[in-house]
């Protein structure tokens, strides 16, 4: 697949995945910081609003936890790797899912799910690439 050592494309899928960990904490970063700026992106006001949004950002911690082990190691992980690549794969077509069953009417949810669909689909990229590239060599 590649012409690069394995340990160079080892360390180019510790590179793709951190880009996605990176991501993923800048992202929940400010959910959980301040809530309340993008609460009415989502349609939602006040507490309740606050609150759903730092869940948001709490699920994005939560499922980096996993990019942990896969960074140290990509090419002992292959189970968890495909965990991972299986999630945001579900992740992807759930965003894009909500998107096509939105009535008319809610512009700023569309632009929501439309910005999880470009962000989970260019994680769902360099995760698989990291996948292929960490494969041990069969030769």
């Amino acid at each position: 697949m590649s012409t690069l050592p394995e340990s160079g494309r080892v360390w180019a899928a510790r590179v793709a995945v951190s880009l996605v960990l990176a991501s993923n904490l800048s992202a929940a970063a400010p959910y959980l910081i301040d809530p309340g700026l993008y609460a009415a992106a989502f349609e939602l006001t006040g507490v309740a609003g606050s609150a759903m949004l730092r869940g948001l950002g709490v699920l994005f911690v939560m499922w980096s936890v996993a990019y942990l082990p896969l960074i140290a190691h990509p090419d002992r992980h292959r189970t968890l790797f495909g965990v991972v690549v299986a999630q945001q794969m579900l992740g992807l077509a759930g965003e894009t899912w909500i998107l096509l069953t939105l009535p008319p009417g809610h512009p700023s949810l569309a632009a929501a799910a439309l910005r999880f669909i470009a962000f989970d689909g260019a994680g769902l990229v360099l995760l698989v690439l990291a996948f292929r590239l960490a494969r041990p060599n069969r030769r």
